[in-house]
């Protein structure tokens, strides 16, 4: 018998194997935890499996997503990056990224970890919703409209409230598995 899956990751093995073993479950590493805010910062205004299957590539392109390195980043280098066929060549998401990678850091002197900050705005637990269907899914909610807000104020670019809801997702602060869905 075949698993019930959201309708979201179709039939592409990429996708299921995302969608399985990835989407939803908490995530409290800072360095993954950063590495979800890139890959969704570059979603914005693509597909996801776009992004998923120039994941590696990505992962090359900006050092295993070391933000210590990326915070150090100069023009060469995003030149270099700019040139990359392999990655979104989106030189404001690129600049972003080089920022946010800074930002993160403050974040993380200020709280000791960006996890502790970023856990704090759903009260260090997952919100588990009860979706029926898809439709019944979120794009933004007042949890991630006040991240997004937060995030802004501290200086971080592309990370609107709809980015940060994905991210929400993707990192399991807000689990959205459909009721029907074995990865729930």
């Amino acid at each position: 018998m075949e698993k019930i899956r959201c309708g979201w990751c179709g039939k592409d093995e990429l996708y299921m194997d995302y969608h399985d073993n990835e989407w939803g479950k908490p995530v409290y590493d800072d360095e993954i935890l950063f590495e979800f805010l890139v890959l969704e910062s570059f979603q914005a205004g693509l597909s996801w499996i776009t992004i998923l299957r120039k994941r590696e590539n990505f992962r090359k392109a900006f050092d295993n997503f070391n933000y210590k390195i990326i915070a150090e980043y100069n023009d060469a280098k995003v030149e270099e990056l700019m040139a990359d066929t392999g990655i979104v060549r989106n030189r404001l998401k690129v600049l972003a990224t080089i920022n946010n990678a800074k930002r993160f850091m403050e974040v993380q002197k200020e709280f000791g970890s960006f996890s502790k900050y970023i856990w704090g705005f759903v009260d260090n637990q997952p919100i588990i919703n009860q979706p029926s269907t898809l439709k019944d899914v979120p794009a933004t909610t007042d949890i991630s409209d006040a991240l997004a807000k937060d995030l802004k104020k501290r200086g971080f670019k592309f990370l609107g409230s709809t980015v940060v809801y994905a991210h929400m997702q993707a990192t399991g602060m807000v689990n959205d598995h459909i009721l029907d869905c074995h990865a729930r």
